[in-house]
């Protein structure tokens, strides 16, 4: 992606400094071909840089329900025109009733589930359970808290700062979003430690 931002588009400092990490584990794990669907894609920087650098049959669906969001990707989409880089559908994690789309081969979700109420990771597992084939993997990454694992002060600021912007939002439990993953039938395969105290942890339904 290159200068100037294309009208519309917004722009996620962080997403440059993560994406390359996150794009080592993806080409990890993901499949050669078929349809990963990105729920909240946010910018959209990410969808352009992954869809870009994947294979050309692995198609990126980003998906946001925030009108802003969905806007930028369009712009991004546009600005970047990787070919497999779908267009964006509006689709809210926390209601998996209402999901646009059927079938994937692949979920992502990168950075929600601290930046949200439970429900929409409620609603995330169960759709993902739901969209995925038998051997799909529903990909996570962000910071999270673990049993028995010192967190860093880094994170328990970041916590304690999500907490006062919104009393629902907060770091999570890797045992509580593997227990609601194991209710829906996906079981956690890979914990992989990423930069700055992020995690990437890979579900996959067997």
């Amino acid at each position: 992606m290159s200068d100037p931002i294309p009208p519309g588009a917004l722009l996620a400092p962080a997403n440059s400094r993560n994406r390359d990490p996150i794009l080592e584990a993806l080409r990890t794990h993901l499949p050669e071909m078929g349809l990963v669907l990105e729920i909240a894609a946010g910018s959209g920087e990410h969808a352009l840089h992954f869809a870009s650098a994947l294979p050309p049959n692995l198609q990126w669906l980003p998906t946001d329900a925030d009108p802003d969001a969905l806007a930028s990707i369009v712009a991004w989409r546009a600005h970047g025109g990787s070919p497999n880089l779908l267009a964006p559908l509006r689709l809210d994690a926390a209601d998996p009733a209402s999901w646009p789309v059927r079938g994937a081969d692949a979920v992502v979700c990168i950075n929600m589930v601290h930046i949200s109420p439970w429900a929409a990771t409620e609603g995330l597992i169960a759709g993902a359970a739901g969209v995925l084939p038998s051997g799909g993997l529903l990909f996570l990454y962000g910071p999270f808290l673990e049993p028995g694992v010192e967190t860093e002060p880094s994170n328990m600021d970041f916590d304690l700062s999500l907490k006062g912007r919104n009393p629902a939002w907060g770091l999570r439990c890797v045992d509580d979003v593997s227990a609601l993953g194991r209710l829906q039938g996906l079981t956690i395969q890979t914990r992989l430690e990423m930069p700055a105290n992020n995690l990437t942890l890979v579900y996959r339904k067997p």
